[in-house]
């Protein structure tokens, strides 16, 4: 018999409570390294804008080996907490690697201290992210709620971690790093603390519903299928499009932002402030979307997801007073939480969901890393090439033509929906 994963149901529970807490601290951790590690990098480590970008390659590189594998231990452990547990502890050593190896390394030598703080931020964010990810969402079918819900405190972690992080950077920048250390101590406790249910074995899951799927071993040939499945293609191709477009959009926004202020420092402590207020409403927006998604199908909301990201860029290169650029960057609110639902549930609906964490890892992890590392590149020559304007017409044409081709790839979630009511 299928059960109701309204929002007013999980609040009253407290293992929701728990999952809500392990992405709170884990996207704590993320938020951190991304906002303030730039500034370390620069500051106390002293290195050069090239040498900081190795350490974002490396760790970009690191995901495209480790999700791959991270996918299939993870769909063969089931809800077992041993990558889990790996993961955490490699969070947990943060902050005495970076106060008494990182600094030293990088003062030795800046390029191996990239090579290798690179490869270890991997294991914990851009590889480790993905096992995080998709432990949740099994989770959450096991436990029958939202993986949307919880999800959610993901986005106030960002902004919480952005507010605190900040003053705690301006008092020792050094603390940032022991924060990570708490809470990566914080996270096994909760993980901890969370009693298995008797289904938990390897390849045991459960759809949306909270019915229990097939349970038997997953074979080679099941696992190969994947690669044989149109909609696997069209849903890379497709998270091309958007998450890895919407993450290339970004990296040079800020600085096409300031642009328009006379002051460019004034320009950043604006957009700061910008980033803060979308992050705040898309917590919001992630109240409602599962139900939304529920409703339309995960394939349309992935459509809509490309589609929005195609406004935003498009507007850019036509609309570009400042007000309209601060509109454009609050879509980013509507547009993160389409994602983030959509993908978890076009995965586990469309495909076999004892491989939900193989599918996750290749299908958006991997793709997605890939796609970054060709058009990064790409679109930075293109940016000083064309300039902004030309330049976001030509990404705009990008992100339209990996969206349609994978969509006409893709089969629809809906039928499968229908059924499973």
């Amino acid at each position: 018999m299928a059960q109701e994963n309204s929002l007013v149901q999980s609040l009253k529970r407290g293992i929701f409570w728990n999952f809500g807490g392990l992405y709170f601290f884990y996207f704590a951790v993320w938020q951190l390294i991304f906002t303030f590690l730039p500034y370390w990098l620069k500051g106390p480590a002293g290195m050069d804008t090239t040498t900081s970008g190795l350490v974002f390659s490396i760790m970009s590189f690191g995901a495209l080996i480790l999700q791959p594998i991270f996918g299939p231990i993870q769909d063969r452990l089931g809800l077992k907490k041993g990558l889990f547990y790996f993961v955490i502890c490699c969070i947990l050593f943060l902050g005495p690697l970076f106060q008494w190896v990182f600094l030293p390394l990088v003062g030795a030598n800046q390029i191996l201290g990239a090579v290798v703080m690179g490869a270890y931020l991997s294991l914990c964010l851009n590889g480790g992210v993905g096992v995080v990810e998709a432990y949740n969402e099994r989770s959450s079918r096991a436990y029958s709620f939202e993986y949307g819900h919880a999800r959610l405190f993901g986005s106030l972690a960002g902004a919480t971690a952005s507010f605190v992080g900040g003053i705690m950077w301006a008092k020792n920048t050094g603390s940032i790093f022991w924060a990570m250390t708490f809470c990566a101590a914080v996270l096994f406790v909760l993980l901890t603390v969370v009693k298995l249910p008797d289904d938990h074995m390897a390849g045991e899951v459960r759809d949306e519903q909270g019915n229990a799927a097939k349970n038997e071993p997953i074979t080679r040939e099941e696992w190969l299928s994947i690669f044989k499945n149109r909609s696997f293609w069209g849903f890379c191709l497709l998270i091309i499009g958007s998450a890895t477009m919407y993450d290339v959009f970004d990296q040079q926004f800020p600085n096409y932002f300031a642009s328009f202020f006379s002051d460019a420092t004034a320009g950043a402590t604006f957009f700061s402030r910008v980033v803060s207020v979308q992050i705040l409403l898309e917590a919001i927006c992630m109240l409602f979307m599962p139900a939304l998604i529920n409703k339309i199908g995960a394939k349309t909301g992935l459509l809509i997801y490309g589609g929005i990201l195609f406004v935003r860029v498009l507007g850019c290169a036509f609309i570009n007073t400042i007000p309209m650029l601060v509109f454009w960057r609050l879509l980013a609110a509507l547009e993160m939480p389409f994602m983030l639902v959509s993908v978890m549930k076009y995965i586990t609906r469309v495909f076999d969901k004892r491989l939900s964490a193989t599918v996750y890892m290749y299908g958006f992890g991997t793709a997605k890393q890939i796609g970054l590392t060709v058009f990064s590149l790409f679109m930075g020559n293109m940016y000083t090439a064309l300039g902004f304007h030309h330049a976001y017409l030509l990404l705009a044409a990008l992100i339209a033509v990996f969206v349609i081709v994978g969509s006409l790839l893709m089969r629809s979630d809906a039928k499968t929906e229908q059924i499973a009511k």
